[in-house]
């Protein structure tokens, strides 16, 4: 069992950048393979990007790719997604997920309650 906790959304404008902290608890992070999805109103919940379990691949969506970046810190058990030119299309509420790798939500075993992040025009 993982138990996931995401941080550091928030009200932002657009050009800024922002990061998110996904603090994972439980079973060893290190093994799992992670990603983040964002869910705007009235809108599926979407893939942003996916880490492997060692770091070493990482995949992004085309509409984030080049602006934002996936990361890792297995001593300290916490992803991050680092965000930057951030437009207002960007807003959602943000998840982190744990269990998967890849674009597929099903894939993903367990899920973080999501950090809202909106950028204003």
């Amino acid at each position: 069992q993982v138990q996931l906790l995401e941080s550091g959304g928030g009200l932002v404008q657009t050009g800024d950048s922002l990061t998110l902290s996904c603090a994972a608890s439980g079973r060893a992070f290190s093994s799992y393979a992670m990603g983040w999805f964002r869910q705007a109103p009235g809108k599926e919940r979407d893939f942003v990007a996916s880490i492997s379990w060692g770091g070493g691949h990482a995949l992004y969506a085309d509409s984030v790719k080049g602006r934002f970046t996936i990361s890792r810190d297995d001593a300290k058990n916490t992803m991050y997604l680092q965000m930057n030119s951030l437009k207002p299309e960007d807003t959602a509420v943000y998840y982190c997920a744990a269990g998967g790798l890849g674009p597929l939500a099903d894939d993903y075993d367990y899920w973080g309650q999501g950090t809202q992040v909106t950028v204003s025009s």
